[in-house]
């Protein structure tokens, strides 16, 4: 089943139908605690059929945090080590990769995150900027994962190069968190070995393709999890970002009126226009 949110309202799309469903179900699964998520879903009732989505929004409460993995691929890792070189940070990123304790960082809150067509944006002040493919996880107040989507780390490498203690600055700013189209429901819904494609459109020309699938991410969902609730609460749920493993190389980077098409298996595309 896959949940959506628009400026109409939840829908839900099961067994190729798409019905529109009460409005409080989004806050009723990530507010929920440990061991009320099997009820809440099977317990779903599906009101008047609908017959496509307009105004998509992207599938989180606005009173959600979201929050991001860093260097859980080994492209990742490569990445950022190259950026952070000349600043001398790059044996941090090596560091981290092998190191029991993942990179966590806040990325956005639910009400400044950009849904399924709409606009992100690069820094005026950077002059390399990059969009970053994850797979979101989305976890109730308990601490349980119960959906997916896909989402869209854009980020600033200019500035994140010059220094690693200037990441917040390289990754949160208006426009530099999408997700969507919707969520997919259940935690064993997706595969374990799932694609995850990046493919960036220049005036309709493809400009850069990649691809990776989650066989190559490093840390398990769960531990990840474990991590960021350790010493912190969430009332609102969270939406954990689980890393790239697909990054556009220092030759390329995002420029105004860019299209960008992320893909994950069995979750939908995520499509954004750069401001």
């Amino acid at each position: 089943m896959k949940l959506f949110r628009s400026v109409h309202g939840l829908s839900l799309e099961k067994d190729g139908q798409l019905y529109q469903v009460e409005q409080h179900l989004l806050s009723r699964l990530f507010r929920s605690g440990r061991g009320e998520i099997g009820e809440i879903l099977s317990g779903i009732e599906l009101l008047e059929k609908q017959s496509d989505l307009r105004d998509q929004l992207p599938p989180v409460l606005d009173e959600t945090e979201i929050w991001a993995s860093g260097v859980t691929y080994l492209r990742s890792k490569s990445a950022r080590m190259e950026e952070s070189e000349k600043a001398g940070g790059d044996i941090f990123y090596d560091l981290v990769y092998e190191a029991q304790r993942p990179e966590l960082f806040f990325k956005s809150m639910g009400s400044r995150a950009v849904g399924h067509g709409g606009h992100i944006r690069v820094r005026e002040d950077s002059s390399w900027d990059v969009p970053e493919p994850e797979l979101t996880l989305a976890i109730n107040a308990g601490g349980e994962i119960f959906g997916f989507t896909v989402g869209n780390d854009v980020s600033s490498r200019s500035i994140e190069g010059e220094n690693p203690l200037y990441l917040p600055q390289a990754k949160v700013y208006r426009g530099s968190c999408a997700l969507g189209p919707s969520l997919l429901l259940g935690r064993d819904a997706i595969s374990q070995r799932a694609f995850i494609k990046l493919k960036i459109f220049r005036n309709d020309q493809l400009v850069f393709e990649g691809e990776t699938d989650l066989t190559q991410l490093k840390r398990r969902f769960e531990e990840l999890v474990e991590f960021l609730y350790r010493e912190l609460d969430f009332a609102h749920g969270a939406m954990l970002m689980t890393g790239t493993g697909v990054v556009p190389g220092s030759d390329f980077t995002l420029s105004s009126g860019d299209r960008v098409e992320i893909t994950i298996e069995g979750v939908g595309t995520l499509t954004n226009h750069v401001a």
